[in-house]
């Protein structure tokens, strides 16, 4: 079920009244009504992966008691299948083809054809996202951070909670499963700032998002068109736009659907097109996944301690395996690697953490230095996000060739939806300067003229409305984010 279908826009005020005007305020029911919505929800898209997801949930609820309950060897053995069988399905569906395919093109370049069969498969929605929910969950209860849960409704309402199941904030158990534990009662303030980052997020994801794939479509798409170089890089700006509104639009999304059933799920972005470097980005951009690899793969490696060849090599493989998390192909790999060429410089001469604080903060505007840095940051990012949205090796290489080329200094042939791109160009800066205006805060409208009166806070608030209606699709836009 996606956030922007009818389907959704009917299933939330249901679950929203039977969750608290027919439950008694029982945690119990509540969470059971949750955790059938939840299976609803994801059933909807595909009922036969539910399987897969329970499944999934079961095996981990069992094996964290005997992790928890086991010692020495034992343990350790419980704590391993259980990251194997996790890896083994996630590598299964989404990977199989992609391995099969490069063994086959390898022993091709050398002369030797081998012919092999892929699979037809349909990637599980949000497999990626749920699994790194049980690994987090298995890995806490075997460095013995957290304790199993007993209660199996618990358990699975915390991978399956609808609102993150498909395309995160991936939670941590130690944060999710105590407000899933306790007890909970209708908060009206938290509700409204929910429907305020559900309009928000929504806005990002209609307005902004969907309107910028027409454009970034057109650019890319349309072979039997030569585009100059300065085209390609007006649609890679707009895809830079794209993706950054669809996929924190779907996270504004998911926090503020949270917020009304009295949840606070993980921020997961903190305006990262504001950054400094490219270090303060990844920072700011994806949070929950970024801190996922921190905790989990990067300290245990050894983080930043050691060497400055174990400094480098752990940043390399962090960004590989970002890169490869992403996607069954070498252009999210050649993506990752790139961006952990941008960040070398930082790491080596000690700068990668010279940005901590938003910019500008207490002040209205940047400095001069700052809105360089931020330019510069951006435009690293723009070219680094042509290989994640190119199907191939040979179209990324395509693309970035003729934004190198002399063309680049040309006027684009962009006639055919001019009137698209200058109205487009005024809702992006609109966009800019509502988040620049809320960038101290969780998410852009949390405190915007909420102190206003309210002639002056409703109109806003119908503008955002009416705006989503106008520039909304005939036919719903699927997020980017659940292809991985």
């Amino acid at each position: 079920m996606l956030f922007n279908s009818v389907a959704f826009a009917i299933f939330l005020p249901i679950i929203f009244i039977l969750y608290w005007f027919l439950t008694g305020k029982n945690l119990r029911i509540q969470n059971v009504l949750l955790l059938i919505s939840s299976f609803f929800f994801y059933s909807y898209w595909d009922y036969r992966f539910l399987l897969l997801l329970i499944l999934s949930i079961s095996l981990d609820f069992v094996v964290a008691k005997k992790i928890h309950n086991a010692e020495g060897p034992k343990k350790r053995l419980w704590f391993l299948t259980s990251i194997i069988f996790n890896l083994a399905i996630l590598f299964f569906f989404k990977y199989f083809n992609f391995f099969i395919e490069s063994f086959s093109s390898a022993f091709g370049t050398i002369g030797i054809p081998i012919n092999v069969s892929i699979l037809n498969l349909i990637l599980p929605l949000g497999i990626s996202f749920y699994t790194f929910h049980e690994l987090s969950y298995i890995t806490d209860i075997y460095r013995g951070k957290v304790k199993p849960v007993e209660n199996y409704v618990d358990y699975a309402l915390f991978v399956s909670f609808f609102p993150l199941l498909v395309a995160g904030p991936i939670e941590r158990a130690t944060h999710l499963l105590p407000q899933i534990q306790k007890k909970r009662y209708f908060n009206y303030s938290q509700a409204v700032n929910g429907l305020r980052q559900l309009l928000w997020g929504y806005f990002k994801k209609v307005v902004i998002a969907d309107n910028c794939a027409e454009v970034v479509n057109s650019i890319f798409n349309n072979t039997s068109t030569s585009h100059t170089g300065s085209a390609y890089f007006i649609g890679a700006v707009f895809f830079s736009f794209q993706i950054y509104c669809d996929f924190s639009g779907y996270s504004d999304i998911a926090l503020g659907t949270a917020r009304l059933f009295g949840f606070e799920l993980l921020k997961n972005f903190n305006y990262p097109y504001f950054s400094r470097d490219i270090a303060e980005f990844w920072r700011r951009w994806h949070i929950s996944l970024t801190t996922w690899f921190r905790d989990y793969v990067y300290i245990p490696l050894g983080g930043n301690k050691g060497s400055t060849w174990i400094r480098v090599r752990n940043t390399f493989l962090i960004f590989l395996i970002s890169g490869f998390w992403h996607g069954a192909n070498w252009t999210f790999i050649v993506w990752g690697l790139l961006n952990a060429v941008y960040f070398l410089p930082l790491l080596l001469l000690k700068k990668n953490r010279s940005n901590l604080e938003i910019v500008a903060k207490g002040r209205n505007f940047p400095t001069l230095k700052e809105t360089l840095s931020i330019i510069i940051t951006f435009i690293l990012t723009t070219l680094a996000w042509i290989f994640f949205r190119a199907e191939n090796m040979t179209a990324a290489i395509s693309d970035i060739s003729a934004i190198f080329s002399p063309s680049l200094i040309t006027l684009p042939h962009l006639a055919s939806f001019t009137f698209n791109i200058y109205a487009l160009d005024v809702l992006i800066l609109l966009l800019l300067l509502i988040e620049w205006a809320g960038r101290e805060q969780n998410f852009a409208l949390e405190t915007l003229f909420v102190k206003s009166k309210r002639f002056i806070r409703w109109p806003f608030y119908i503008i955002i409305i009416i705006t989503i209606a106008i520039w909304s699709k005939d036919q719903q836009q699927q997020f980017i984010y659940f292809h991985f």
